[in-house]
């Protein structure tokens, strides 16, 4: 019986949720020691099993928060003429879902590699964003393709959409505390408020969303130049602008006035956001470890810390 494996990993984006969507750029940073992956094994002829924590059982009777994970296996299986093919299909992730961490776009890399690696296919990396695309469309209409690009590159990458995709080296002398709210993301809506909101007030709304890309452009020179009081600056503004956009809520709101009371540069939400994970700009470990501690007290589920300078390593809190 032979196997296949497949994996990926979780991403942040730093800034230009939402404003990447229409056009504005984007940072994001992959944390690698955030893992999915995925185990395929032959069946021995038997039916397309999928083990995963959502759904265990016959891949054709998959529910439907599964259908974009079920169509992406299909369309590869019949471009290489193996509907026929049978195979046990193993999903395990360390990501949270619905936290802005791009759970669906990790599991759609990893499903991508585990299916060529199974196979013996050869695999592009332009190949595989374009697969993992068929899933993200599926789960979220129109996405930028930043979380899939994030989610298979081992670098930051700097996107704007359908014209710049490149990573983006961060030698930052500061670190990122990633935290957990407790409170699941609401991206579907948070996108289609903003839609909503765009087409109703087109000249508000489209000055916030140029705002955030103006951000991103100084975010990227501040991580250049090594600036982490300007770049922890620029987050709160993007929050700001955020909220302004309806995306934000109490809860994070007030996660991110304690984050800043004890003594973060910068927070902000990340991801769809309405819930989900935030993120705050800090000097050194002992300070997020520390901003963690307080965080937790408040309703915070879990921390991740990541060094931003030499040390790629993260540490989980």
């Amino acid at each position: 019986m032979h196997s296949g494996n497949g994996e990926s990993h979780a991403k942040i984006i730093l800034i230009g949720e939402h404003s990447v969507v229409y056009g504005q750029p984007a940072i994001a940073l992959p944390l690698s020691k955030v893992k999915t992956k995925v185990h395929i094994k032959d069946s021995s002829n038997g039916p397309r099993i999928l083990h995963s924590r959502y759904f265990d059982g016959e891949l054709k009777n998959s529910p439907t928060s599964l259908s974009g994970i079920k169509h992406l296996i299909n369309y590869i299986l019949e471009a290489h003429s193996m509907m026929n093919s049978s195979f046990i299909m193993t999903i395990t992730s360390d990501l949270p879902a619905e936290r802005g961490m791009g759970s669906s776009a990790a599991t759609a890399i990893a499903v991508v590699r585990a299916l060529y690696t199974y196979f013996g296919w050869h695999l592009t990396h332009s190949k595989l964003l374009q697969l993992a695309n068929i899933a993200e469309k599926d789960i979220h209409g129109n996405p930028s393709g930043l979380d899939a690009a994030t989610s298979a590159s081992s670098q930051p990458v700097w996107m704007i959409k359908n014209k710049e995709l490149f990573t983006l080296p961060i030698n930052l002398n500061a670190c990122l505390l990633i935290c957990d709210s407790g409170i699941r993301g609401r991206t579907g809506e948070a996108v289609s408020s903003v839609k909503k909101r765009l087409e109703s007030d087109p000249e508000a709304t489209q000055a916030l969303i140029n705002k955030l890309g103006e951000l991103a452009f100084a975010a990227r020179q501040q991580i250049a130049n090594d600036d982490p009081s300007g770049l922890g600056k620029t987050f709160n503004i993007a929050q700001s602008q955020l909220a302004a956009l309806g995306v934000s809520n109490k809860q994070l709101d007030d996660l991110i006035k304690t984050s800043l009371a004890f003594g973060a540069l910068g927070s902000k939400l990340t991801g769809g956001g309405r819930g989900g994970c935030f993120i705050s700009l800090v000097r050194n470990q002992k300070s997020a470890k520390e901003i963690a501690r307080q965080l937790r007290k408040k309703g915070v589920t879990e921390t991740w810390i990541q060094p931003l300078g030499n040390d790629p390593e993260e540490e989980n809190n």
